[in-house]
């Protein structure tokens, strides 16, 4: 798998903008990445150093479809917490402040 195809997006929530000031930024990842792979993704696009790559799968919710005895679940995602050495930042982050 190619780098440009590990990194889908940035996740710009709550939770994500708190952890930005500890140095941990969040992406949505392909599911089929792994963290060696995440890492050296997000080093090659940001020209920083990571430190540690923690992955998190996100199981779709369960939803029923009415007027039927039937159900469907959402999409997987896969999220990676990419820790990065001290004074380093990714800029995209700073903007969604």
């Amino acid at each position: 798998m190619e780098e440009p195809e590990v990194l889908k997006k940035p996740i710009f929530s709550e939770k994500s903008l708190k952890e930005v000031t500890k140095g941990r930024y969040t992406f949505e990842v392909a599911k089929e990445a792994n963290k060696k792979q995440i890492a050296k993704a997000v080093e090659k696009e940001f020209k920083v150093d990571v430190l540690s790559v923690k992955t998190i799968v996100l199981k779709g919710k369960r939803v029923r479809i009415r007027g039927t005895n039937r159900e469907k679940t959402g999409e997987i995602i896969k999220k990676a917490v990419v820790q990065l050495k001290k004074d380093q930042k990714i800029s995209v982050f700073e903007v969604a402040k």
